[in-house]
């Protein structure tokens, strides 16, 4: 059984699915924490949300990608993608808090793109720093 497993073949589907899981579970979590619909607000042409919403996706999925160069277990990286979800979720709390002159929720739901763009890059940003944070 453990041939099956170290199989190159069926690791890369472990990862993917595991990374596809986590990612949806992430969009999840956000889902809950932000005040709008993402998905309703990205199907009525939302540009600021889906910048946001894109930077969550690659954020989650780079955070995996540097797991995975680090030679982790699936379970490594999915413990990893929890600690990344948690610290993006805290870049953007921190993102809100430290602009106290308006809401960035309610700027992304008026499709502000500015702030959906910089919403973005720190979420691309904040998972290139704790990706190269992982330790093996």
């Amino acid at each position: 059984m453990q041939t099956f497993w170290s199989n190159p073949y069926v690791e890369t589907v472990s990862f993917y699915t595991v990374a596809v899981i986590s990612i949806l579970i992430s969009l999840a979590v956000f889902e809950l924490v932000t005040s709008y619909k993402n998905w309703e607000q990205i199907r009525n042409g939302n540009l600021s949300v889906a910048m946001a919403t894109g930077g969550k996706v690659f954020g989650i999925a780079n955070i995996f990608r540097f797991s995975i160069e680090h030679n982790d277990t699936v379970w490594q990286a999915l413990q990893w993608s929890g600690v990344g979800l948690a610290l993006l979720l805290t870049a953007y709390f921190i993102f809100e808090f430290l602009t106290p002159r308006f809401k960035v929720d309610q700027e992304l739901e008026r499709d502000n793109r500015a702030v959906g763009l910089i919403a973005m890059s720190l979420s691309v940003g904040a998972s290139y720093d704790i990706g190269a944070s992982i330790m093996v």
